[in-house]
C-alpha cells in the first residue's frame, strides 16, 4: 500500500476530479486500508461544496470577521509545531482539514442555522466527519455509563441510551460536547459497520421531523421532549431509516 505521505500530492487533484486513472486507482486503494486519509478526503471534499455553495458571497462580500477569526486560530495551530514530530503532529494535516469544513460551515451558515434544518444538519455532518477522524486516531471508546453521566452533568438530560444497540448492528464509541452555529449540541458516536454514525441533541430546539440528504451523508431530524435529534450517517436510507427507529425508541 502506497504511504500516507506519497498520496498527499494526489487528494486535492482527485477532488478536482483532475487525476489519471493511474494515480486515481492508487489514491482509492489506498483509501479503503486507510480511514485516517479516507476521513481527511471526505473533510476537503466536504470543504470545496460548502466553498461552492457560498460562492457567491465569497468573491462578492468581505469575509466576515468569525471567519477571519477562525483562519487565524487555524494558523496559528499549524504553526505551532516544536519539531518533535509526535502522533499530534502527523494528526495536524487532517484535523486542519476537518477544520476547514468548521470554518466555512460555521460563518456563513449562523445566521440560517436558527431557520434551515438543512443548514443545521450540514453543519453537524461537517462535525460528524471532524470527531470521526479524531475517534479514530484516538481510539475513543466510552462506557454507557460514562456517556449517560456526562449528558447529565453537562446538559442537566437525564439521557437513557438504548439497551443492546448490537441489535440494530451499533456499537457505542463515546460522547463529545461540540459547538453549532445555537450553541453547544451533546454528540454521541456509534459504529456500524465500520462507519461513524452520529446522534446529536440539540436542547431547547423542536423542529419538524425529516430526512435530509446533506454533504454527501443522510440526517434524521426529530424532536420530542423540547429537545432535537439528528442523526448522521453515510449510509443507504433504508439502514438510516432502521437505526433512526431503534434510536428514537429509547432516546427523549
Amino acid at each position: 500500500m502506497s504511504s500516507c505521505r506519497a498520496i498527499d500530492p494526489l487528494v486535492t487533484p482527485y477532488i478536482d476530479g483532475q487525476l489519471a486513472t493511474g494515480d486515481r486507482l492508487t489514491l482509492e486503494n489506498h483509501l479503503r486500508a486507510c480511514p485516517p486519509c479516507r476521513v481527511r478526503v471526505d473533510c476537503e471534499r466536504m470543504a470545496r461544496e460548502l466553498v461552492a455553495a457560498r460562492k457567491t458571497t465569497l468573491t462578492s462580500e468581505a469575509a466576515p470577521a468569525a471567519l477571519r477569526a477562525r483562519c487565524a486560530a487555524a494558523r496559528a495551530a499549524s504553526g505551532s509545531s516544536t519539531g518533535t514530530v509526535t502522533w499530534r503532529a502527523r494528526l495536524m494535516p487532517y484535523a486542519l482539514a476537518a477544520s476547514l469544513v468548521l470554518i466555512v460551515a460555521g460563518a456563513f451558515a449562523y445566521p440560517l442555522t436558527a431557520r434551515s434544518s438543512r443548514v443545521m444538519a450540514a453543519e453537524l455532518a461537517a462535525d460528524h466527519v471532524k470527531c470521526s477522524l479524531l475517534n479514530s486516531m484516538l481510539g475513543t471508546h466510552h462506557t454507557a455509563a460514562l456517556v449517560e453521566s456526562s449528558l447529565a452533568a453537562d446538559f442537566d438530560w437525564p439521557a437513557d441510551l438504548p439497551d443492546e444497540p448490537d441489535r440494530a448492528g451499533l456499537e457505542l464509541v463515546g460522547e463529545r460536547t461540540c459547538l453549532y452555529g445555537q450553541g453547544r449540541v451533546a454528540h454521541m458516536m456509534y459504529r456500524h459497520n465500520g462507519q461513524t454514525v452520529s446522534v446529536f441533541m440539540l436542547p431547547n430546539s423542536v423542529r419538524e421531523h425529516e430526512m435530509l440528504d446533506v454533504l454527501g451523508h443522510r440526517a434524521v431530524v426529530w424532536s420530542v421532549g423540547g429537545r432535537t435529534f439528528v442523526l448522521v450517517a453515510r449510509e443507504p436510507v433504508d439502514e438510516v431509516e432502521r437505526m433512526a427507529s431503534f434510536v428514537q425508541a429509547s432516546l427523549r
